[in-house]
This record gives structure tokens, C-alpha cells and sequence, in this order.
């Protein structure tokens, strides 16, 4: 089994990860695993919702998208979470398929940073997909990495926590279930952002 591991903070996750993630079934692959990851070493983790809010919202998001799935394998792995490390984890405990890392052309250009860089290329490869305004990369033109069409939509997650301190509206943004349980659990009064 051909399995897409798509890997983030989805803090939360929007209509944008929904369409790379189906896009990178469109491009061959069996499965694509969404990974929470419960503190990544590149980003600053006092901004990060807690872990379970995030995996929740990424179930919410996906129940309705068959070959979406979601993993909180590493919540149960040392932290911070390197790729390489659930990368190593996840082939272990799944022999049998075949793990290819799904990655913005925005990580691209930072890449080279991330631990065991060129291990996770040489033995595990990436598919890349688009951002607006990624130039070519080194990494390009390995032998082992290729580029995947997907929908170019111009939405971060953390636009849309500003939308939330604002109070303004994430309709459109996320999905209708990830925006009921928002503003639910996580925006109790709204108005008086507790972001």
C-alpha cells in the first residue's frame, strides 16, 4: 500500500490541507496520513492549540473524505517530532507499505534544516506540492522527489486564528464541523476572544 504521509501542526486544519490531501490520492497514492504533530521544532509551541484539540478537528475534517487518515503517532514518540523518527516508526510498525513524505514547496526551500534530511529523501522520497511563489530548489531534481498538481488556495491556519481574534467569520475556511467545534470549544465567548 502506497501510503502519503502528510505531516503538520493543523493548528487548525482548513480547506487547504483537505485539497492537498486529496489531491495526493488523485496522484496515485493508496492512503494519506495525516500526522498531528505535537510539537514541531520549527515552530514555537506556546502557539500551538493542545494536541487533542488539533487531532480532533483533523478527524472532524476528514470523516467524510474516504483514504483520509488521521495519526497521533507522534504523540506516543519523543519530542520535538522529527520527521525522520516517525518516518523510521511508522515503516517499522507497517512493513509492508510504502511511505512517501507529502511536503509544501515551502518546506522545500527549508529542507536541507530538517534533521536526517537526506535520509527521509534517499530513503522515503517526497512529493511536493505547490506554494505560491516557491522557486526551484536543489532538491528538485533528485531522482527521488516529485511534484504533485494541487489546488493553489491562499489560506494558512494562522490567518485564521487572527480571523478568530478578530471574531471575524472562517466560513469557507475550514469545514462547517471543524468551524461548529471552534466555536463551541475553543471560542467560548466570542466576544471576548480567548486567543
Amino acid at each position: 500500500m502506497k501510503i502519503a504521509l502528510y505531516s503538520g501542526s493543523f493548528n487548525p486544519i482548513h480547506n487547504g490541507h483537505i485539497a492537498v490531501a486529496e489531491a495526493a490520492l488523485a496522484n496515485g497514492f493508496d492512503e494519506v496520513w495525516l500526522v498531528v504533530s505535537p510539537q514541531n521544532p520549527h515552530k514555537n509551541e506556546e502557539e500551538l492549540w493542545p494536541f487533542e484539540t488539533r487531532l480532533k478537528m483533523v478527524e472532524l475534517a476528514i470523516a467524510n473524505h474516504p483514504g483520509l487518515k488521521a495519526s497521533d503517532c507522534e504523540n506516543y514518540l519523543p519530542r520535538p517530532s522529527y520527521t525522520i523518527n516517525t518516518l523510521k516508526f511508522l515503516q517499522k510498525s507497517h512493513p509492508s507499505y510504502s511511505f512517501r513524505l507529502l511536503i509544501g514547496g515551502d518546506n522545500l526551500l527549508k529542507f536541507q534544516g530538517w534533521k536526517e534530511h537526506q535520509r527521509i529523501v534517499d530513503e522515503f522520497g517526497l512529493i511536493v506540492y505547490p506554494r505560491v511563489g516557491s522557486p526551484v530548489n536543489y532538491y528538485e531534481h533528485h531522482p527521488n522527489v516529485s511534484r504533485m498538481t494541487a489546488p493553489l488556495l491562499n489560506i494558512s491556519s494562522s490567518e485564521i486564528r487572527k480571523r478568530l481574534e478578530k471574531n471575524e467569520s472562517v466560513s469557507g475556511l475550514v469545514s462547517t464541523e471543524v468551524e461548529k467545534f471552534i466555536f463551541q470549544n475553543i471560542k467560548i465567548d466570542r466576544s471576548n476572544s480567548v486567543f
